[in-house]
C-alpha cells in the first residue's frame, strides 16, 4: 500500500530544513533559534501522529496483511523504489510497518520534548540545535529506510551529532565520553558495512525486503557469519553486555536532553536492527544463536540491576538500569515466539517513555541542586510534592508495577520466553530475579531521596515549573495508557510480529 504523499520523506527531511533555517539565523537571536528548532521538530511529530492514524486506518481495510502480498504490513512512500544509483542497484525506498510506526511516533515525541527541554542551553545555542535537528534526521531515516545503502547512511548520520552534543555541551569528562561513544559505535559500523557488502555480493541487491524474500537461498554458514556481524553492530548500540561500557559514561556526561534521546531512541536502534535485519534475513542463524542471545540478555538483566544497586550518582543509576531493561528485549528476541517478540517491542516503547522521563526528572533536580549524589538528598517529598509524585510514577513504571506500561512488556517477555522451544526455562526463571533486584534499587532510590528527614540544605529548592511539566505530561499519559490498555500499542504489532515469526519458523 502507498501513502497518498511521501510522508516518511517529509518526516525524515523536514528537520534537515530546520538545520538550514537555524544556521541562517543570527547567533544573537537565541529566542528565534530555540523556537525555530522547536517548530521544525514539532512538524515531524504531528506527521508521525498522522502516520499512526493512517496506518491504523489501513489495517482496518484488511489490505495491509493480505496473504497474497509480497510486502505484508508495509505502507510505502512510493509505489516502486526510486532508482538512485541503478548501476549498483541502490534505490530510494522508504516504508513503515508495525515495527517502525510506533518508533517513529516515539522519535517525533521525544525529539520535540527534548528540544523544549533544551531551552536552558546557554552556550553555542545555534550549533546545539542544528546538531540536534540533524540527529533527528538520522533517527527518523533509520526507522524508515528499506534499502541498506540508505539505512547505513542514516545510521552513520546519528554518530556525528551525538559526538558533538556530548563532547561540547557535556559534563567535565565530556571529551572522554564522546570519544568512547564514537569509537564503540564506529567499531560496530565496520561490522555492519562488512555484513552489508557480503549480502550484496551474495544476492546482488540492497533492497531489504528483497533480501528477506531470498532468505531461504542463503547457505547456513553464510547466515551464521553475516548474522554475527550484524549482531555485533546492533548489540553495541543496545548495548548488550559486554559492549555496554560506553553507555554510563555517555549518559552521565551528556546534557539532559541528549540523555533522553540516547536512552529513549538510540538504544532502540539496536533491537530494531535485530528485528528488521537479523531475524527475518537469517532465520537458521536466529534459531542457532537463540541460547547465546538469551544468555547475554540474562547477564544484562542481572548485571545491570546489581550495578544499579551500587550506584551513588542518580543519573548513573538510571543509565545502568537501561542495561538491565534492554536485557528483557534480548530475551524476547531470543525466544522467537510472537508473545516474546511483542514483549520486546512493548519494552522498546515503554523504556523509551519511562527512562526518557526519568532522565528529564534527574535534569530538573540537577539544575536546582547542582548535584546528583543520592546521599545528598532526603525528605524532598515534603518540599517538592509535585516533583515527587511525577518521579514516583515513572520509578514505579520502571520496576514493573501493574497498570503501568513497564509491567506489560516484562510480563509478555517472560510468558513468551517460558513457552519458547528455543530458550531454556531455567534462563527465564533466573531472569525473573531481575524484577526483584529492580524493585530493590528503585525503592532504595525513592527512600533515600524523597523519604526520611528533610535535609535543610535544600530549603531554597523550587518546585518543578510549567515548562518541565509540559515535557513530562505526555510521557506520563502514555505510561498509564499503555499500562491500562495495552491493545492501543498491540494493535500495531500483532500482524507484523506474526509475519516475522513465520519468516523464521514457517
Amino acid at each position: 500500500m502507498v501513502f497518498p504523499y511521501p510522508i516518511l520523506t517529509y518526516i525524515t527531511f523536514i528537520p534537515l530544513i530546520g538545520v538550514i533555517a537555524v544556521l541562517l539565523l543570527k547567533r544573537e537571536s537565541v529566542g528565534a533559534i530555540r523556537w525555530t528548532a522547536a517548530l521544525f521538530s514539532f512538524v515531524p511529530f504531528v506527521l508521525s501522529i498522522y502516520l499512526v492514524w493512517y496506518y491504523f486506518s489501513a489495517m482496518g481495510t484488511g489490505m495491509l496483511f493480505n496473504i497474497h502480498s509480497q510486502t505484508q504490513g508495509f505502507v510505502f512512500d512510493f509505489a516502486k523504489p526510486l532508482a538512485w544509483f541503478p548501476q549498483v542497484k541502490i534505490h530510494y525506498q522508504m516504508g513503515a510497518d508495525g515495527l517502525s510506526v510506533p518508533m517513529l511516533f516515539l522519535t517525533g515525541l521525544l525529539s520535540f520534548i527534548s528540544i523544549i527541554a533544551s531551552f536552558g542551553i546557554k552556550e553555542r545555542v545555534k550549533e546545539y540545535f542544528a546538531w540536534f535537528l540533524l540527529l533527528e534526521v538520522g533517527m527518523m531515516g533509520t526507522f524508515s529506510a528499506l534499502d541498506f545503502f540508505l539505512f547505513y547512511i542514516f545510521w552513520e548520520i546519528m554518530l556525528v551529532p551525538m559526538y558533538f552534543l556530548i563532547g561540547i555541551w557535556g559534563g567535565p569528562r565530556r571529551e572522554y565520553a564522546a570519544i568512547k561513544f564514537f569509537l564503540y559505535t564506529l567499531f560496530g559500523s565496520v561490522f555492519m558495512l562488512v555484513a552489508i557488502l557480503a549480502l550484496y555480493f551474495a544476492a546482488g541487491s540492497l533492497d531489504m525486503l528483497e533480501l528477506i524474500r531470498q532468505n531461504v537461498s542463503y547457505a547456513h554458514t553464510f547466515q551464521m557469519w553475516v548474522f554475527a556481524a550484524f549482531f555485533i553492530a546492533f548489540a553495541i548500540k543496545v548495548p548488550v553486555w559486554p559492549f555496554h561500557t560506553w553507555l554510563p559514561d555517555a549518559h552521565v556526561e551528556a546534557p539532559t536532553a541528549v540523555s533522553v534521546i540516547l536512552a529513549g531512541i538510540l538504544l532502540k536502534m539496536g533491537t530494531y536492527g535485530m528485528l528488521r535485519v537479523c531475524l527475518p534475513m537469517f532465520p537458521q542463524a536466529a534459531i542457532a544463536y537463540s541460547i547465546p542471545i538469551a544468555l547475554l540478555g540474562l547477564i544484562g538483566i542481572i548485571y545491570g540491576a546489581l550495578v544499579s544497586m551500587a550506584q551513588t550518582d542518580l543519573k548513573k543509576l538510571v543509565a545502568y538500569s537501561s542495561v538491565s531493561h534492554m536485557g528483557y528485549c534480548m530475551l524476547g528476541i531470543a525466544a522467537l515466539t510472537p508473545m516474546a517478540i511483542s514483549g520486546c517491542l512493548f519494552q522498546m516503547f515503554s523504556h523509551g517513555v519511562i527512562t526518557g522521563a526519568l532522565f528529564l526528572l534527574v535534569g530538573v533536580i540537577y539544575d536546582r541542586a547542582h548535584t546528583r549524589e543520592i546521599a545528598a538528598f532526603g525528605g524532598l517529598g515534603v518540599k517538592l510534592p509535585v516533583y515527587t509524585g511525577l518521579f514516583t510514577l515513572f520509578a514505579m513504571a520502571s520496576l514493573g508495577l501493574p497498570a503501568l506500561s513497564g509491567f506489560v512488556s516484562e510480563f509478555l517477555v517472560f510468558v513468551g520466553a517460558y513457552n519458547s522451544a528455543f530458550v531454556s526455562r531455567w534462563i527465564v526463571l533466573v531472569a525473573v530475579l531481575g524484577v526483584v533486584l529492580t524493585a530493590a534499587y528503585i525503592l532504595r532510590m525513592i527512600q533515600k531521596i524523597f523519604l526520611g528527614q528533610f535535609n535543610t540544605r535544600w530549603d531554597n529548592l523550587t518546585e518543578i515549573n510549567g515548562r518541565e511539566i509540559f515535557t513530562l505530561a505526555p510521557l506520563g499519559a502514555l505510561t498509564i495508557l499503555v499500562g491500562v490498555y495495552p491493545e492501543i500499542l498491540n494493535v500495531f504489532l500483532r500482524g507484523t510480529v506474526d509475519n516475522l515469526v513465520k519468516m523464521i519458523i514457517p
